[in-house]
């Protein structure tokens, strides 16, 4: 039996609540969002290089938000000691490149706890809370910041791949 990604139901984020509500929900928003774009498709379309030349896909786009999420929450912010997420062999693109459909089900589930880890790891802690990293000082705010940064930008990719696989369009 093919895995299907399963339906996912967007969250919204808020639009009046304070500053780490509206972070955290924005961020909820769009990684509710990327899943929102794999949902109905298959491994094998997930994995699929829809808009050439790119060798972009929406299983790729699954694997490198895992391995963001991983890094700037666990890694970086928590200081967790954790193993490189995919073969550092392959190089710095390997969540883009190392992909296989039929783990499909796999990577989508790791990014789903990924996030649950992100969001648990940073439950207690203030946005003013901070950690260096090579040398330059970051904060827990900076963190969600960029966060949704990255999300929207891959989200405007992952548009474009799902229209190319079979024509769904966001909203």
């Amino acid at each position: 039996m093919t895995w299907t990604a399963p339906e996912v139901t967007r969250t919204s984020g808020p639009l009046a609540a304070g500053e780490r509500e509206t972070l955290e929900g924005f961020l909820s928003y769009y990684r509710s969002t990327l899943l929102q774009k794999c949902a109905g498709l298959t491994g094998e379309q997930l994995a699929e290089q829809s808009v050439e030349p790119s060798n972009l896909t929406l299983l790729g786009l699954l694997r490198h938000m895992a391995k963001v999420e991983r890094t700037w929450f666990r890694d970086r912010f928590a200081g967790l000691p954790l193993a490189p997420m995919y073969a550092q062999e392959l190089g710095k693109d390997a969540d883009f490149e190392d992909l296989a459909a039929e783990r499909a089900e796999e990577d989508y589930a790791r990014l789903v706890e990924e996030i649950r880890l992100a969001d648990e790891a940073v439950a207690d802690a203030s946005l003013d809370d901070t950690f260096t990293h090579n040398g330059a000082v970051y904060s827990l705010r900076l963190v969600h910041v960029h966060m949704v940064a990255e999300y929207a930008r891959h989200i405007g990719h992952a548009d474009l791949l799902r229209e190319r696989l079979d024509g769904a369009t966001g909203h």
